[in-house]
């Protein structure tokens, strides 16, 4: 991350100068233009570690969800007890235990002390604060209820952190059980079937073609493990690279939304996702059409991003939101509905709401259900696959031993 300097100017025409630590040009435009700023000239600041004008470069913040719900908690408090913006953010940098996030603090401190809104400075560290953060904290700005949105802010993040948790507990077992198959799987092929294979040409006996095929395999991927290894990971690197693509990742995402099993699961999350965002970001005071541009820019889901932006088209013509949601699979006819009740009774915010509550429960169910399901599924798929293994070994043994049984 480095610093850069800016001249930009505001909706008024204003010129601002200013610094901003970002990744590169690109990203310090983007934080510009969260802020309301076009920006006009942007350079970086040399010098390794300490700039031209001899500031040093903040080191990177490394803060996980969880403690950004922690400060945004303390902070809303601090504002409720009367705090000044300064004092609060000058007492929650002291007590930062990382670096990075503490110098960060400091930082935005500094800014609010020479005249920028809060909004402004927080928009200045992207990879701290998200533009859900910065645009709620404006709308706070706006109306005069920065505690109530800090606390809506801490509420969404809980939220949202409780969701990922549901689905890392939903794939966590099956990625693991997956890995242990193909390890044991491999084990076997690579090290146990040669040596039966060295006894089996020893005692001459007609092999069954069970166990030609785990030979077979077991020759195959012995004599060419290094192959296959770099084949395994040629193709994963490849998905990794086309999913970066904008068709890869359209196409990726509707094959997860119609995957077996899991496919409900991913379209109940990002439903839910969809529904509390947008449900924030309108009950903290963002018009609507930046609420909806926020919404696509975090759906986490490229056929969820598209229809969000046709409903945002809509809009911007004069139609409703909803109709260009019916349109896509993804919205179940009874989200469309509520969405189209809540804008006609100007309840929208509230029904979106009732939307990720219900989806959330749907997906603890879902996850409780998928937990329930996979877990005697996956001893199956292990079971016929080392049983099958080893069955194709003890079946040239069994036939040897009715030969001579028959003598």
């Amino acid at each position: 991350m480095g610093t850069f300097k800016y001249r930009a100017k505001d909706h008024a025409g204003k010129h601002i100068d200013g610094s901003i630590s970002a990744d590169n040009k690109e990203a310090v435009t983007v934080a510009l233009r969260r802020q309301g700023l076009t920006p006009l000239q942007i350079t970086e600041e040399k010098g390794g570690l300490f700039g031209d004008a001899g500031t040093k470069r903040l080191p990177r913040p490394r803060i996980s969800s969880a403690d950004l719900v922690i400060f945004t908690r303390q902070f809303s408090t601090m504002i409720g007890a009367g705090l000044p913006v300064m004092e609060c953010l000058e007492i929650l940098g002291d007590q930062a235990d990382d670096p990075g996030f503490k110098a960060t603090l400091r930082a935005i401190a500094d800014d609010v002390r020479n005249g920028s809104d809060l909004s402004q400075a927080l928009g200045r560290h992207p990879r701290v604060f998200t533009d859900i953060y910065v645009n709620m904290i404006r709308a706070g700005e706006a109306s005069g209820q920065l505690d109530v949105i800090l606390t809506r802010l801490a509420e969404y993040q809980e939220a949202s952190e409780t969701l990922k948790r549901e689905i890392k507990s939903a794939m966590t077992y099956p990625v693991i059980s997956i890995c242990m198959i193909l390890g044991i799987t491999t084990f076997l092929l690579v090290f146990i079937i040669p040596q039966f294979k060295k006894i089996f040409e020893d005692m001459g006996v007609p092999l069954p073609m069970p166990t030609k095929i785990v030979l077979g395999t077991s020759e195959l991927l012995k004599t060419y493990v290094h192959f296959v290894i770099l084949g395994l990971g040629g193709t994963i690197y490849g998905i990794l690279m086309w999913k970066k693509t904008k068709g890869g990742r359209y196409t990726w995402d509707k094959m997860m939304l119609k995957m077996p099993v899991f496919g409900t699961l991913f379209q109940k999350v990002a439903i839910s996702r969809f529904s509390r965002t947008f449900s924030t970001l309108l009950r903290s005071g963002v018009p609507i059409l930046g609420a909806l541009e926020i919404v696509a820019q975090t759906a986490g889901n490229a056929i969820l991003t598209e229809a969000v932006e046709a409903s945002r088209e809509s809009i911007r013509q004069g139609d409703n939101l909803a109709t260009p949601l019916a349109t896509y699979d993804i919205f179940p006819p009874m989200v469309v509905r509520m969405i189209q009740v809540g804008e006609r009774s100007g309840a929208l915010e509230v029904l979106l709401e009732k939307i990720s509550e219900f989806y959330d429960e749907q997906v603890s169910a879902t996850v409780d259900a998928l937990t329930s399901l996979i877990e005697p599924l996956m001893i199956g798929v292990m079971g016929i696959m080392v049983g099958g293994i080893v069955l194709s070994i003890f079946l040239p043994i069994f036939k040897m031993q009715s030969a001579l049984s028959g003598k």
